[in-house]
């Protein structure tokens, strides 16, 4: 049918007025991405509707490059007055401030609701109460200290190219959650994103987040998919098995995991 709709409009002359509306309806989808997914003011005379927030998650990736791409960009500035610690952390904070803490806020989320609770409505529930406790305090904590330490270990350049490859494949594996597993909520802050996901949608963002683990190393970015890949697997039987999908903050939760998971092979892979 795609295809008879194509050769119908080169025959009738509307085949570059459909290239148009697509790339049109593309360059909405990533505008939408940055929106919701980073702090990046959008124009008002941009008008986004639902479906423009149901396309974007394709996007995803790429706004993860270009996180990546700013702590790497603020690591390699900094490094040039302060030691890699100090640099690391800066780095840090920038993407923070730049996402909005948006995924860590979903770790800490789930390490509440999955520590705390014993029902899946009461995971749900703990989940979307936005105090802070215990377990998500401590999961946080440990998250971004890892984070920290690992990178400040790694060499300078290939630290900066990890935090690129990171921070998009992370989000490549984590909106993949959307063409495999339902949304366990009936309503939440991420139901108008969290729509099923095509295959041609998913080949993209897969296509967008990978591409960076190509640099420094391709073989340790082979490595690191592999290990993400198999977290991924454990965490989506784990999200179905406690709530019946995936949520919001369980999003945040598994992008947050794969992040850490690209550093740490990095780092076991330079120590060899």
């Amino acid at each position: 049918m795609k295809d008879e709709r194509s050769i119908t409009e080169l025959a009738t002359g509307t085949a570059p007025l459909a290239r148009r509306i697509f790339w049109r309806e593309q360059v909405r989808y990533l505008v939408a991405a940055l929106g919701y997914f980073t702090r990046i003011p959008i124009p008002r005379s941009i008008a986004l509707d639902a479906g423009d927030l149901a396309g974007a998650a394709r996007y995803f990736p790429l706004v993860g490059a270009f996180v990546g791409g700013l702590g790497a960009l603020i690591y390699l500035g900094a490094l040039q007055l302060f030691p890699p610690a100090v640099s690391v952390l800066l780095s840090m904070i920038g993407t923070l401030v730049a996402t909005g803490a948006l995924h860590e806020d979903g770790l800490a989320d789930c390490c509440d609701g999955f520590g705390g609770a014993a029902s899946r409505e009461d995971a749900l529930r703990i989940m979307r109460d936005p105090r802070l406790g215990a377990f998500g305090a401590i999961g946080l904590m440990m998250a971004l200290a890892l984070k920290w330490q690992t990178l400040a270990a790694l060499p300078a350049a290939t630290a900066a190219w990890t935090m690129v490859g990171a921070h998009a494949a992370s989000r490549a594996l984590a909106v993949s959650y959307l063409a495999t597993h339902e949304y366990a909520r009936e309503q939440g802050k991420a139901k108008p994103v969290a729509q099923r996901m095509s295959l041609g949608a998913l080949g993209l963002a897969l296509a967008l987040g990978f591409v960076w683990l190509l640099v420094p190393d391709w073989r340790a970015g082979a490595l690191g998919l592999a290990l993400a890949s198999v977290l991924r697997f454990g965490l989506g039987r784990y999200f179905t098995r406690r709530l019946g999908g995936y949520t919001g903050d369980c999003l945040g939760l598994a992008q947050q995991g794969f992040e850490l998971v690209f550093y740490l092979t990095a780092l076991a892979w330079t120590s060899f």
